[in-house]
Parts: C-alpha cells; structure tokens; sequence
C-alpha cells in the first residue's frame, strides 16, 4: 500500500545506491527534477538511468557523481543543445566514465513494454539499417529483425498533476513513456502537484495511470517539474534552461550551479522561494469537457 512521504523519505527508502531509476519519462514534460536533486542531496551513487529524452535532468545528475549507466534515445538539455557534463562523461571519464546502452524513443518503450509483460524480447524492424544494435547491450539482429530485450527499472519516479494518498494518479498532456515505465519497474515514487481525497481520482477512474498496488510513496510536491512544464500548472522555464547550459559548460561553471540550485537548498521549497513564480504559472487554461460515466 502506498504511504504518503516527503521526497527525502520516499528517495531515502526506495532508491538505493545502484538503482535502475526510470526517471524523466514523459520526455520534456513533467520531469520530476525535484526528486533528481533529492537523489543528489542524498549523494546516490552507481545509478542506472532509463528514459527517453529527459532533458537536462539525466545532465545534471551525471555531473552530480551519481551515474555509472544510461539507457536512454538522448541526453542533453534539448532547447540548448549539448548535455556538457554527459560529454564530459563520455569523452574524459569525468567524473566517472558512463556505460551506455543505446535507443530510440520507440525502442526504450519496447523495452519497457517487454518487462512489464514478462516477455524475453519484443521484436521490431525499425532499428534495421541503424548503428543502435551495436551500441547497445539491449537490442540483437535476428531473424530479419531487430530484438528488444526488456529493461526493468528497480524504481520509477514520475510527476503526475494529482493523486491520492493510496497512490491513484490522474495525469494529462505528454505522458511519453510513463505508462510503461511504471508497470515495468518493481516500485514508483509519485510526485504530485496535488494530494485530493480518493473521490476525486475514482470520480474518472479511466485516467488512472497505474495499478496503486506498484506504487510505494505518494509525495507532495508543488512545482516539482521547474524548469519542466507541467500541463495546467506550468510553463517551460527556457530561460533556466538556457542559464544551465551557459554555466554548466565547464566543470567549474557545473559545480557552482550545483552548490547554488540543490546542494546549497534544504528542499524544493527553498527552491521555489527563489524563483518568479507568477513568470512561469499557467494562465490560460483549457478545461476538457466532462465525461457521464451513469449506467442506470
């Protein structure tokens, strides 16, 4: 049953040195980066990290010292290009030297799939005539196509716009790979914008997300995305993004932006407090129509 926590607590309890984390998986949009600078916080270290593109998030937590592999389509920090501190890994070994399995975004969903079904491989012909398969300890020529081994997270960490104390998540907008990432990994951490009582996730009980039986911690954590948007909370803070990228270019630059954005900060609250809120929340909202689930 899931239990309502703090970030430190779920990220203390469930996400272990050594961890697989599928994190980031609705590409560049609800990324929990609250819950990537608590495993900093927390000094994690020889994580595995799958996910499609996760924007600077992956970045960060390589320079961090907390990464030995990826299985990831892309890393980097996709409004500005190069995920420096990823280069740096690849190229010097700095800090640690990175294992990578390479994908695609449709290949790391595959994957995913194959371990949530508890199936050896799913097949696909979409690889054939790329570099992938030789890239990547996941995928094997076979047969006149390409087989996708299953890759099952120890933990999933995802960020949904609301969820009960039970673990019953509503999420809308981009979900990327989500889905697949929570029934393929033994555990998830849900990060939510809004704790409501049960009633409100049964009221439309086809938006739930996931079984409440895989989900280990339900945390609330208002703004947990920035600078990621968050469909009807918030907007892509590109000009985060954009400072990253200039400062975390060099190694010096990447330490000094980690002392003063995570290390330095207690918590996301103390985050928040530093930035223009009103800048970045959503404004303009487009309510979907309601759905009539009567059957008498």
């Amino acid at each position: 049953m899931a239990k309502v926590m703090t970030m430190a607590e779920a990220v203390e309890r469930f996400v272990p040195d050594g961890a697989a984390v599928a994190i980031g998986t609705a590409l560049e949009h609800a990324i929990p980066f609250a819950a990537g600078h608590e495993l900093i916080r927390q000094g994690r270290r020889d994580l595995t990290l799958i996910g499609p593109i996760s924007d600077a998030l992956f970045d960060q937590l390589i320079g961090a010292g907390c990464v030995t592999g990826v299985r990831a389509a892309w890393i980097g920090n996709v409004s500005e290009g190069l995920g420096h501190c990823y280069r740096r890994a690849t190229e010097l070994g700095e800090p640690h030297r990175l294992e990578v399995s390479d994908h695609s975004n449709f290949s790391i969903s595959l994957a995913l799939w194959a371990a949530a079904w508890n199936s050896p491989y799913l097949p696909t012909r979409t690889l054939l005539g790329s570099d992938l398969p030789s890239t990547s300890s996941d995928l094997e020529v076979a047969d006149g196509h390409v087989r996708v081994m299953p890759v099952r997270p120890d933990v999933a960490v995802i960020h949904v716009q609301r969820a009960d104390a039970e673990g019953r998540a509503h999420m809308w907008g981009p979900l990327g790979i989500t889905e697949e990432a929570g029934l393929a990994a033994e555990r998830v951490i849900v990060c939510c914008e809004e704790l409501v009582p049960a009633e409100v996730v049964l009221s439309d009980p086809n938006r739930v997300l996931l079984p409440e039986i895989k989900v280990a911690a339900v945390v609330s954590e208002p703004g947990g995305t920035h600078p990621a948007p968050l469909s009807g909370f918030w907007k892509r803070d590109s000009a985060a993004y954009r400072a990253y990228a200039g400062r975390s270019r060099d190694p010096e630059g990447f330490r000094d932006w980690l002392k003063e954005w995570v290390l330095d900060l207690p918590d996301r609250r103390a985050y928040l407090q530093r930035l223009d809120l009103d800048a970045i929340r959503v404004r303009r909202h487009r309510l979907s129509v309601p759905v009539d689930y009567g059957d008498e």
